[in-house]
């Protein structure tokens, strides 16, 4: 069964759509993700006028597209549809984060920030910049 999209996305709601997206890659929502993806949206600038009821109708779009064959090209349609390019970095960023708040980034999640990078045309450099930025920010303490 497919489910229609009657409403145009906001371009925070991609934002949410793609976090959500590297979260479920793994087929594990883990806590942690969900922390993140609650506090970015919680304090982040970008989301400064953002509808905090949006994220549980943006996450029920993600999961149904996921469940379609070609769920997630069409996320990609959709997100560029409804994404300013000059937010793309940003929603690069924000993945990365997600990916990387449980301390493990599985090779689902890496395929899928490969296929971001690709789809969004990230410069490689910047990607990289991103990457170490977001790993910077993860690292514990050893104990």
């Amino acid at each position: 069964m497919t489910r229609e999209i009657s409403h145009a996305m906001t371009a925070q709601d991609c934002l949410v759509a793609l976090m959500v997206a590297i979260s479920v890659s793994d087929e594990t929502i883990r806590t942690s993700e969900l922390v993140k993806i609650q506090s970015a949206v919680n304090n982040l600038p970008i989301f400064a006028e953002y509808d905090i009821d949006r994220l549980n109708t943006v996450s029920q779009i993600v999961f149904d597209l996921f469940e379609q064959e070609e769920g997630l090209d069409a996320l990609f349609g959709l997100v560029k549809e409804n994404l300013p390019a000059d937010l793309n970095e940003t929603a690069y960023a924000l993945c990365c984060d997600v990916a990387a708040a449980d301390g493990l980034i599985f090779e689902t999640e890496l395929r899928l920030l490969e296929e971001i990078r690709y789809e969004f045309e990230i410069d490689r450099l910047h990607a990289a910049a991103i990457e170490t930025g977001s790993r910077a920010r993860h690292k514990t303490i050893p104990s």
